[in-house]
């Protein structure tokens, strides 16, 4: 004899959703098998793994596939990319502070840092008529990954921060802004020509081995972008300060490059962890050639 499943009153299988498909198959009539040679107890189980498959598969079917990798701005941005040269950043132990607002677009205060050691951070405002900031190398690990200073942004942008480790990943951060005034066309208020490259810096004393203090560092300077016109119209030539290191005992601890987004008068605030007392040295060098040093002492308890 023949057997031949009941079928009449139900919708073909392949067109049921997955969830009655399995209701349907998981409660068949009393009468119904899979083969006339079939206990009603294996025919059950045998039906179960075969909803548990098709549900499965319709759950495959009905899922959204995978969203891609949304495109970072450090992609978009020429300078960036071309840093990165194809590798892909995490976005993961860096972070990138700024206010959401800026008033005034010549003084903006940014600081970055890196949950873990890395080696360099560059930075980049992507609106800016040239987009560097700046970059900050860390040469010792008496000087933590942690940075504030001022910077210059023309109008509402992203600004971007890319940091290499040592094993040679990337990290990436950005965050966007709003400027109200543009900054890279302001000059430093009440310039006193007579007072550039000097110097003024505030060591941490009386730390323990290893433990962190922050170390201030700032010169006069007008930081003059090459794009800004003087009294008798015609632009100001470029001058900035450029280069900027620090060295304890002889040690080279850090080093700086500063681009025209840098703000007059450049102040950086570190965090200096040394290992032992000595004297700390830093020193500025302007594009010009000149250069302006300072010392202080760093004492441990």
């Amino acid at each position: 004899m023949q057997f031949t499943p009941e079928t009449s009153g139900t919708v073909p299988i392949a067109k049921q959703p997955p969830w009655k498909m399995a209701s349907s198959l998981l409660s068949p009539p009393s009468a119904t098998r899979c083969c006339i040679s079939c206990s009603p107890a294996a025919c059950r189980r045998a039906l179960t793994r075969s909803v548990i498959v098709a549900v499965l598969a319709g759950a495959l079917l009905l899922a959204p596939a995978p969203a891609a990798a949304a495109e970072g701005p450090w992609q978009r941005l020429p300078a960036a990319a071309a840093l990165l040269d194809g590798a892909d950043p995490v976005t993961r132990g860096l972070s990138l502070e700024l206010p959401l607002v800026a008033d005034d677009g010549s003084a903006v205060a940014l600081t970055v840092a890196a949950e873990a050691p890395v080696e360099v951070i560059h930075l980049f405002a992507t609106r800016n008529p040239a987009p560097e900031i700046a970059v900050y190398r860390f040469l010792d690990g008496q000087v933590q990954p942690r940075v504030a200073t001022r910077v210059r942004l023309n109008e509402s942008q992203t600004v971007i921060a890319l940091a290499r480790t040592a094993d040679g990943r990337w990290l990436a951060a950005s965050r966007e802004i709003r400027i109200t005034v543009s900054g890279c066309l302001a000059r430093a208020e009440d310039a006193d020509p007579d007072a550039e490259m000097s110097t003024r810096v505030r060591a941490p004393s009386r730390l323990r081995p290893g433990e962190a203090g922050e170390l201030l560092a700032m010169i006069t300077h007008p930081m003059e972008t090459g794009l800004r016109e003087g009294a008798d119209g015609a632009l100001v030539a470029r001058r900035l300060v450029s280069e900027f290191e620090v060295a304890l005992a002889g040690t080279p601890l850090f080093a700086a490059e500063f681009h025209a987004a840098v703000s007059a008068n450049p102040f950086l605030r570190l965090q200096l962890a040394p290992e032992a007392a000595g004297e700390l040295e830093l020193r500025w060098v302007e594009d010009g050639g000149r250069e302006a040093v300072a010392r202080a002492e760093v004492t441990l308890r």
